[in-house]
């Protein structure tokens, strides 16, 4: 077998095993929780083996003296985020309330750079399909939106009371993002932006600028969130 085939496949080998036993002894949380130090933990980890793996000055003592050392910086910051609490939000940041009481918060959403179209996927992986149907939405350090359901929306259900519904099941069209019109959603949803302007103005609303998100449910009507401050 060639030399430099034969150093592949002990490298591939030691690095394999050296990063499996790393990821179980830093615990499962750093597979199930990506905060963004462990995103950049898991991207140079990579760079680190990748770079040992296939430059051929570099040998298998190089691949395990650069995961011994990053793994043991890794388990480093993990014990000061244990010991010394306040240092969590520097290392791995903070849950963010974007919905409150049923309302966007258009600010905490800004801070977080947030837009609607990303928020409205993260309900999505929900499975909610408007803003009106929750009560608090937790932005978590690692991307992930954590919601509690209104007390309309949640548990019990209509299967849970043996009912049956006799109004098939809607989907809510965005009719207003970010204070911008979707004028194919409308025309989908079957309205005119004239009555459009006329239902924002029942709500003493003159101007879809000042709405940061609008949709329309055939059975319940127009759900209007204005920004709470544009400035």
């Amino acid at each position: 077998m060639d030399t430099n085939v034969l150093s592949l496949t002990v490298e591939l080998i030691v690095g394999f095993f050296a990063l499996l036993l790393m990821t179980k002894w830093l615990g499962k949380t750093q597979i199930t929780q990506l905060t963004p130090f462990d995103f950049i933990s898991a991207l140079v980890l990579g760079e680190l083996v990748g770079n040992a793996i296939y430059d051929k000055e570099i040998g298998v003592n190089y691949v395990l003296y650069a995961l011994a050392l990053w793994t043991m910086l890794i388990a480093t910051v993990e014990w000061v985020t244990q010991k010394f609490k306040k240092s969590r939000f520097l290392l791995e940041g903070e849950p963010t309330v974007i919905i409150r009481n049923g309302e966007l918060d258009f600010q905490a959403m800004k801070k977080q750079r947030l837009d609607i179209n990303q928020m409205q996927h993260l309900l999505r992986d929900n499975d909610v399909f408007s803003v009106r149907e929750v009560a608090y939405g937790i932005l978590e350090a690692n991307g992930k939106l954590n919601i509690i359901k209104t007390n309309e929306t949640k548990t019990p259900t209509a299967s849970d009371l043996q009912v049956v519904s006799q109004t098939p099941p809607s989907l809510p069209i965005t009719l207003i993002a970010d204070g911008e019109l979707l004028g194919d959603n409308i025309k989908e949803a079957g309205l005119t932006l004239t009555a459009l302007n006329e239902e924002l103005a029942d709500l003493h609303i003159y101007s879809h600028e000042d709405v940061l998100f609008a949709d329309w449910d055939p059975y319940d009507g127009l759900y209007v969130q204005p920004y709470d401050d544009k400035a």
